[in-house]
């Protein structure tokens, strides 16, 4: 089988947004097996995906012996293309027949526009399409256990943390959005690891049937839980691309940061900026009105 290899960036949200170029090659080659390198734990998000060939796991810490284990590997086999969206020189370094890498100084403003940009001689013209993940069916089952608790079917998902503090918009603030929207929604979903948040959320005190599922989730499992949320709202982290890519509206709120390249992509998802980046300044029923006005656009 012919195969072609795309090597990721280093994180979750890194990661969703190489799915459009991901994807592009696989309609650009629809017969062929598509290998990916990337990190162990944001590379769960593609073990469905139906063209995928092999995953081989990349961690930046490793040290030399165990990224050259890594090359040697990947030399055994011939590539028809290499395209990688993270490092100028690994293609280089591997038996390949085109070699695509990002270029140093891009001409676009979106990450998945510059990814665009790294392949545009193999996909001349074609335009970026949306963030995609595929289901596995056990992580589907499982979500669906995880809210069978809730009523109704119109659920709002929030995600209240981030990797760091700057970025949180205040938990206290995603409560009193949860009871401001409560009319709207029949149940709300907690999502997200408990280290990335400064305190528990305070289920008890919101107005709505809640499942918090602040780790307790695998990857997998958090995009079938957002696949069959209402909408979503989050800090400037992975989750806001899940959502994105599960078709979820998606609502993510940005303090310091870079909104124009890091942004979830796509039509369903929007962004509401902090005044002068700082998240303390965000009012509840700013971000309140910004998640009616995505939805509206349904």
């Amino acid at each position: 089988m012919i195969r072609h290899l795309v090597v990721t960036l280093s994180n979750i949200g890194d990661l969703v947004m190489t799915t459009p170029v991901i994807e592009a090659l696989h309609e650009r080659f629809p017969g062929d097996a598509i290998d990916i390198v990337a990190d162990r734990r944001s590379s769960a998000l593609l073990e469905a995906t139906p063209y995928l060939g092999t995953i081989y796991h990349r961690d930046k810490r490793a040290g030399f012996t165990e990224q050259l284990a890594l090359l040697r590997r990947l030399r055994r086999q011939r590539y028809a293309t290499v395209v990688d969206l993270r490092t100028p020189f690994w293609p280089w370094l591997l038996r390949a027949g085109q070699r695509f890498v990002k270029p140093r100084r891009s001409k676009k403003t979106h990450a998945v526009e510059q990814h665009f940009e790294a392949v545009e001689r193999l996909l001349p013209a074609h335009t970026a399409g949306p963030q995609r993940l595929y289901l596995d069916p056990s992580a589907t089952a499982a979500a669906a256990q995880k809210l069978a608790a809730l009523p109704g079917s119109h659920w709002l998902a929030l995600a209240p943390g981030a990797n760091w503090p700057g970025k949180r918009w205040p938990v206290v603030r995603y409560e009193a959005l949860a009871n401001h929207l409560a009319n709207d929604f029949d149940g709300l979903i907690v999502l997200g690891s408990q280290d990335d948040i400064e305190r528990p959320f305070n289920s008890a005190e919101i107005n709505l049937p809640v499942v918090d599922l602040s780790g307790h989730t695998s990857l997998p499992e958090v995009a079938a839980v957002l696949a069959q949320a209402g909408a979503f709202v989050g800090n400037d982290s992975g989750i806001g691309h899940i959502a994105s890519a599960m078709q979820c509206p998606c609502l993510t709120v940005f303090g310091p940061g870079d909104p124009p390249r890091y942004r979830p992509w796509g039509d369903n998802a929007t962004i509401i900026e902090a005044p002068n980046a700082d998240l303390a300044r965000l009012e509840v029923d700013d971000v309140a009105a910004a998640l009616t006005r995505l939805l509206a656009q349904d």
